[in-house]
């Protein structure tokens, strides 16, 4: 790919992102600067690095895509549990890219861990309006996690090419993907993503070592004029994306919000069958 884009490729892969895991520098910022929350994908730091954290006073979250992850979480002292539904856009939060899993959907997942675990719970994964997140809430979570929902607005990181294919007919059709980074994530299909299909499983590096690649046939698609090799990282709420600043977007997911609870409410009180 790189030749047909009168490019060449990387001469070697490096590790481009350091994980928290053994990241000491990272650690060190973040006791020192002290943020409100911290939270944790791909699974969980040594228990010494979450009792520093906690004892600093920072709220800590943490992914989990079963209930197993949601054990772990819980049992660690994390303070929530951040339910990753199948939906979600970007990386899977498995623990173990490795393990079998069981896709479970937003809704199924929220609702199981709420009932299993007595820390709170956050839905994440295909929320996009006010609706959405009034339903989560009636399932027992303490709060909705959108990404996607925010991608299209100004204030985001996300080039014109990535708004557009959001904003535009890719936005119907999202795949889980390894080729991008290594690690299962959820994608717009594009040139990238059919690439993938085609190389078939082991012939991707591992998380993160894929990435290096990846930005680099990325940004040589670019100097090309091709921009089907970005990582378009999309939910399958996609075709709800709304272009709007995140706070006119907040306002709005608030009002929706507040008006699917009152209609629930309506109905409770009058006996009506929502």
């Amino acid at each position: 790919m790189f030749r047909q884009l009168g490019a060449e490729p990387p001469a070697r892969l490096t590790e481009i992102y350091r994980s928290f895991v053994e990241d000491d520098a990272m650690l060190a910022v973040l006791l020192e600067e002290r943020p409100r929350v911290v939270s944790f994908h791909f699974g969980l730091p040594p228990a010494e690095r979450i009792a520093a954290l906690r004892d600093a006073g920072i709220v800590l979250l943490a992914t989990a895509t079963n209930l197993e992850e949601a054990r772990s979480i819980a049992t660690a002292g994390v303070d929530a549990v951040v339910a990753q539904g199948f939906e979600a856009g970007g990386h899977r939060g498995v623990f173990d890219p490795e393990a079998h899993d069981d896709h479970l959907g937003t809704i199924a997942l929220t609702r199981l861990l709420v009932r299993r675990l007595e820390i709170p719970v956050i839905a994440a994964g295909g929320i996009m309006d006010g609706a959405g997140i009034a339903a989560c809430l009636l399932l027992g979570a303490g709060a909705a996690q959108l990404g996607t929902a925010f991608i299209a607005c100004p204030e985001s990181a996300a080039d014109e090419n990535y708004r557009a294919a959001l904003l535009g007919d890719a936005s119907g059709h999202t795949v889980i993907t390894t080729a991008i980074s290594g690690r299962p994530a959820r994608c717009l299909a594009n040139r990238f993503t059919a690439l993938g299909d085609e190389a078939g499983r082991g012939a991707v590096p591992a998380y993160p070592i894929a990435y290096d690649a990846a930005k680099a046939l990325s940004a040589a698609a670019k100097a090309a004029g091709e921009t089907g090799y970005g990582a378009h990282w999309a939910g399958q709420g996609a075709p709800l994306a709304r272009s709007l600043r995140a706070a006119t977007l907040v306002a709005e997911l608030q009002s929706e919000m507040e008006q699917a609870l009152s209609r629930r409410r309506v109905y409770t009180t009058s006996g009506e069958s929502p």
